[in-house]
């Protein structure tokens, strides 16, 4: 099942525990995956695209 909800910046953050301003950052730096949908020039991510970039983010992957 897919979870096709659409998360804001502020939704990203709480879900890694951090501010909204540096899910902004990470974007501005080409960190963050492309967003899903734009309604009125705000970004807006699936709720499972955030998990899969979460689970490949550098600091998550499972280690050899």
């Amino acid at each position: 099942m897919t979870d096709r909800r659409l998360w804001s910046y502020k939704d990203i953050a709480a879900h890694i525990k951090v501010q909204p301003e540096t899910v902004r950052s990470y974007r501005k730096h080409g960190l963050l995956p492309p967003p899903d949908h734009v309604e009125s020039g705000k970004p807006y991510w699936y709720a499972d695209t955030v998990r899969r970039w979460v689970a490949a983010r550098p600091g998550n992957r499972p280690r050899s």
